[in-house]
């Protein structure tokens, strides 16, 4: 068995060559995993290093805009786990260009080449803030699109196009949507990883407006796993969330990960909010755990203290980030 991980050498994508590498997704104990990544700003080959030279891993630099380089990668390939994208909402805010291009006209193009190749399943990751805001209650998979960011727009027009592929042509598409993820490898820009680096070299944190803004996490290694839940399990066509279960306000995000890092709330600085910022994000996974069997096994605590101590840990792999 053949797998292609576009972005494999980003957060989650890593995390999940990772995974597959070490024996962690029986269904893949002696696939070989193809990378493709364009090693961007957020792409890093040294997600990768605990893995290199694994016999089973094969890396291609590459663009999933060029439609040569995808269809090298891509050939032979059974099963497509498309992570790559850009993600970051406040460089949607400030140029939307990259993430059409790379969302959107760089999903069109994996898609077609699955279609060309004879893909017997594709996956495509995207978000839960397709779905824009939520004041109560949570969404399911068949709440209407309605996305607040470039960034979200630019991946809720990628679901459309992965649907419109499986519903013209019968690729078998399964699409899903996460919570945030938090964990180790996470580029120091999202609100985790920044405001844990920030804190362990005595820098204030910067809390958009009243930081009552809500948010689900989850961690990468279950959002990872079920991943590959819905690899083997899901229906094609369908949309599966994939839910954290621990909803917080960013305020007390912070007042955790200042208990966490030990220091006091002087080290917290209020800014201007962000520009249409959503106020409440929700999944309801009911659909996951009923068909994938998907359950979350990190524990929120546990895991974010392991988050701040793989980042105390590991000050070569994020200091040349940081700016």
């Amino acid at each position: 068995m053949r797998v292609l991980v576009t972005g494999g050498a980003g957060f989650i994508g890593s995390n999940y060559v990772r995974k597959a590498l070490s024996g962690a997704y029986p269904g893949l104990a002696d696939a070989e995993i193809v990378v493709l990544d364009a090693l961007t700003y957020a792409g890093n080959e040294q997600n990768l290093a605990m893995v290199n030279g694994h016999s089973r891993l094969r890396f291609v630099k590459g663009d999933i805009r060029d439609r040569a380089a995808v269809l090298e990668s891509m050939r032979g390939a059974d099963l497509v786990v498309h992570f790559a994208a850009e993600s970051h909402v406040d460089r949607s805010i400030a140029g939307s260009a990259e993430f059409v291009l790379t969302n959107v006209a760089g999903t069109q193009t994996l898609l077609q080449a699955a279609l060309e190749t004879g893909v017997r399943r594709f996956v495509h990751v995207s978000t839960d803030e397709v779905y824009g805001s939520i004041d109560e209650g949570a969404w399911t998979e068949d709440f209407p699109l309605a996305p607040n960011s470039p960034y979200a727009a630019s991946k809720a027009a990628s679901d459309l196009l992965v649907r419109a592929f499986h519903r013209t042509h019968g690729l078998p598409v399964v699409i899903t949507r996460c919570s945030n993820n938090y964990g180790h490898f996470q580029y120091p820009e999202k609100v985790i990883p920044l405001f844990v680096t920030n804190l362990l070299d005595g820098r204030p944190v910067p809390l958009y407006g009243d930081g009552l803004n809500v948010r689900e996490w989850l961690h990468v290694d279950d959002h990872c796993r079920a991943v590959q839940l819905a690899a083997e399990r899901g229906r094609p066509g369908e949309v599966y969330n994939i839910g954290g279960g621990v909803e917080l306000t960013n305020l007390e995000l912070t007042r955790r990960l200042l208990d966490v890092v030990g220091a006091g709330p002087e080290m917290v600085r209020q800014v201007d909010d962000r520009k249409g910022h959503d106020r409440r994000y929700a999944l309801d996974f009911t659909k996951a755990r009923e068909e994938l069997e998907f359950r979350p096994e990190v524990d929120f605590d546990e895991g974010l203290a392991q988050t701040v101590k793989w980042y105390a840990e590991n000050r070569a792999w994020w200091e040349p980030l940081k700016p």
